[in-house]
């Protein structure tokens, strides 16, 4: 690790572009040598445009996808439970490594605001990581807790999104 003072950053809000904004810093900080551990909580292995580009042609950003998909009123939540439970267990595993500058969390925020992982848990995390660590969380609904403690708190907001016309999530731009 090259620093000595570690952020820790939220991208929140309804507005598009939060995970691109942690990718781009991603992006960024490859450009300056150092790696990005991307652990995603929520989207599914394959789905996701930067789970294939960024292995091939950035080999120090690692991106590690543990969702089943997006998360539905009636859904069974002890799948999605456990797969949460799963990536934070792998992300711990992969820090003992002390290889990465940055880690982003993706989506951690909605796991959080559907009380699928417990806060706390995060929390003390954050409070006792390297001091080196910059650590990036994304998604909806950030948690108060977490805002207050974070460096930087990004909202994206939204004010206009074609979605609301009817057109589908987009290729290269949305996944």
């Amino acid at each position: 690790m090259k620093t000595e003072n570690g952020l820790i950053i939220v991208f929140t809000g309804n507005g598009k572009g939060k995970t691109s904004a942690a990718l781009g810093v991603a992006l960024r900080a490859s450009g300056q040598g150092m790696n990005t551990l991307v652990i995603q909580f929520i989207k599914e292995k394959g789905k996701s445009g930067e789970q294939n580009v960024c292995p091939s042609l950035v080999k120090n950003i690692e991106i590690y996808p543990f969702g089943m998909g997006f998360i539905f009123k009636d859904d069974d939540l002890a799948p999605h439970v456990e797969m949460i439970e799963e990536a934070w267990s792998f992300m711990e595993g992969m820090l003992q490594k002390k290889k990465y500058d940055i880690l982003v969390l993706d989506e951690l925020n909605i796991v959080l605001s559907l009380n699928l992982f417990p806060l706390k848990k995060v929390t003390d995390f954050l409070q006792k990581k390297d001091c080196a660590l910059h650590v990036i969380i994304t998604g909806r609904d950030a948690p108060a807790e977490l805002m207050e403690l974070a460096d930087i708190v990004t909202e994206m907001r939204e004010l206009k999104h074609v979605f609301h016309k009817g057109v589908d999530s987009q290729r290269g731009i949305d996944y």
